[in-house]
């Protein structure tokens, strides 16, 4: 969908202007000061892909829900690179969700570029075309489950959060959540910064049940002992330029047709620091950005925006951005350390989702992020589901949460790949090894009237100087570890 289709979210409000939606409480509310409000049943505190998803759940199960959005509207303090993989989670909440949800393009060509000083090597994947579980609404007969969605967040985000207020949840934008409310140690609600609540304080809103979904930092989570906060090494940080370009220029570059996308992903282009670079497709944008290790980028000192200046114009991205406008710039910080930051997933009265609860990852192949979060959302809202039909709030009820996450493919893959993601923190894999690969190959295809000599000659020659082969043989074994077996 073009940047132009924006429209505001309707039956939307601002912090102050909750809307009794009807539901029946489960337990005694109050908004602002300590005035009556209604009786909101759950807070779901942040309107992103897991916060929408848990507050559509629990509306779904007759509960009244506030949604709190510290943003204008949904998505509008959103950076996200561009490409959601396939999730069937979403489908469950509304019926027809992929042919309905306003996504760019269904990515059917993913492309894994290796960059060294003179060249780059790349590995293409093409979703065979025939299959009979085709891409829904794509122009695609790929295969959906081998198919991701680019996505233009602030649309959306605001698209999906309206599908929250049809069922009847209360929507309140530019809301920001300063804390919890705490009673007998318990989660009993949230504190609204610059509410304007009694003594000129903030506004506090009461609720048996709070779902964060506050972000990567989460504070709430933080607050509630769940996670004693997140080391540099545990967080990458995000920068993404959004490019205007015409629909035919972005179809022809890329070799596309119809609503069909691609995406290509870069190792080596970051200067010796642990990070890879992008490139999206959207229907007439491209998402150009980076994403390094935070620890990494500090101890290298160099800027973020000279780095994405230098990708930007680097041999493989240039012609792509040919006559582009630069239209966005933005930054973000990511959870990069898999299942260990995951924190406790809840406490009494408390349930935390998204990438508040570190669900987004990449193993070095694919990344994923949305589908986690919610997947997690949908899980999160069926356990405070079944929470307000018994009206137990206490740790070991919604301990069941924990349980529900452990068996989907979240905290299944998070664990399968544990070892690829520590993998990922060597610094050689991003500097020495991509320099390998392209004097391995520039071997290959040199033709200069000499000899040629065989593949595994030259791969010792590309190595030597650069990897002992001492290294070379452990990190084979670590990648074996870490993808093999």
């Amino acid at each position: 969908m073009p940047l132009a289709t924006q429209k505001p979210l309707a039956n939307g409000g601002r912090a102050g202007d909750a809307v009794d939606r009807g539901a029946t409480p489960h337990g005694g509310a109050s908004v602002g000061g300590g005035s009556s409000a209604g009786g909101f049943d759950a807070i779901v505190v942040g309107a992103g892909p897991a916060g929408t998803s848990a507050a559509l759940g629990l509306a779904q199960k007759g509960a009244k829900v506030l949604l709190l959005e510290r943003g204008e509207y949904p998505g509008a303090k959103n950076m996200f690179g561009g490409m959601m993989a396939y999730c069937p989670a979403p489908e469950q909440l509304v019926p027809g969700f992929w042919e309905r949800a306003p996504w760019e393009r269904a990515v059917t060509k993913r492309v894994l570029s290796i960059a060294g000083r003179e060249s780059s090597t790349s590995l293409v994947f093409q979703a065979r075309s025939g299959s009979e579980r085709s891409s829904v609404g794509a122009g695609s007969s790929s295969d959906r489950s081998l198919t991701g969605f680019t996505l233009f967040r602030p649309i959306f985000d605001r698209w999906y959060a309206e599908q929250a207020v049809a069922a009847g949840v209360t929507l309140l934008t530019s809301c920001r959540a300063e804390g919890l409310l705490m009673r007998d140690g318990a989660v009993r609600g949230v504190r609204i910064a610059g509410g304007g609540g009694t003594a000129g304080g903030d506004d506090v809103v009461e609720a048996p049940l709070v779902i964060a979904c506050d972000g990567a930092l989460s504070l709430l989570a933080q607050e509630a002992g769940l996670h004693g906060g997140f080391k540099p090494d545990q967080v990458a940080l995000g920068v993404r330029a959004l490019y205007l370009l015409t629909e035919e220029d972005i179809n022809e570059r890329f070799g596309l047709a119809g609503r069909e996308g691609a995406t290509n992903e870069f190792l080596g282009c970051t200067e010796g620091i642990r990070g890879g670079g992008f490139v999206y497709t959207q229907t007439e944008t491209l998402s150009i950005g980076l994403v390094m290790h935070l620890d990494s980028l500090k101890q290298k000192a160099i800027p973020p925006y000279e780095l994405m200046e230098r990708f930007v114009a680097s041999t493989p991205v240039a012609p792509l951005l040919r006559g582009a406008r630069l239209v966005e710039y933005s930054a973000h910080l990511l959870p990069e350390a898999g299942v260990r930051m995951t924190p406790r997933l809840s406490a009494a009265g408390l349930l935390v989702a998204g990438d508040a609860a570190g669900f987004c990852y990449t193993n070095g192949l694919t990344q994923e992020g949305m589908n986690m979060a919610m997947t997690s959302g949908l899980l999160a809202a069926k356990v405070g589901a079944e929470a307000l039909a018994q009206g137990d709030f206490t740790a070991p009820r919604l301990a069941g949460y924990a349980k529900e996450m452990k068996r989907s493919f979240v905290l299944r893959d998070l664990r399968t790949f544990r070892r690829a993601i520590d993998f990922l923190h060597h610094d050689r894999l991003f500097e020495d090894y991509p320099r390998v690969v392209s004097a391995l190959m520039e071997d290959v295809y040199r033709s200069d009237g000499r000899p040629r000599t065989k593949i595994a000659r030259m791969g010792l020659r590309a190595v030597r100087g650069v990897v002992p082969i001492r290294q070379l043989i452990a990190d084979a074994i670590r990648v074996g570890r870490a993808y093999l077996w």
